[in-house]
């Protein structure tokens, strides 16, 4: 994340995410990967591999492991804070998110850039 003030949006298509679900998102022109882990909580990140820009979101989910193995070579990575875990030295950008009585929202900093982490192994 960077210091630029964020802009906060909701995303319907999370509202109702069961624990343990993920689910794609575009959020401002920007492809957002929102997981409900099983402790309650949320995450967003950048939902395109960060190696061939390939849909997070159709990756391999383990949610008791908290882990997304992309369905394109294999990447994974660990959705408690978007590290890369092969490879290691990758990492998912992180949005902000929170979520109040059912309503999830994404906050997107209003930079003029799009927030993507792009690594090449």
């Amino acid at each position: 994340m960077n210091d630029a003030p964020v802009q906060w949006f909701d995303v319907p298509e999370a509202e109702g995410l069961w624990e343990g679900d993920l689910i794609d998102a575009e959020v401002a022109g920007e492809q957002v990967l929102v997981v409900h882990h099983l402790d309650g909580s949320f995450a967003a990140y950048q939902g395109l591999c960060p190696h061939q820009e390939i849909l997070l979101a159709d990756g391999k989910w383990d949610e008791e492991k908290s882990t997304l193995t992309c369905s394109g070579h294999d990447w994974e990575f660990d959705l408690k804070d978007g590290s890369g875990i092969n490879p290691s030295g990758c990492r998912l950008y992180r949005y902000p998110v929170e979520a109040d009585g059912g309503v999830v929202r994404v906050g997107i900093p209003q930079d003029g850039q799009i927030h993507y982490n792009r690594c090449r192994e």
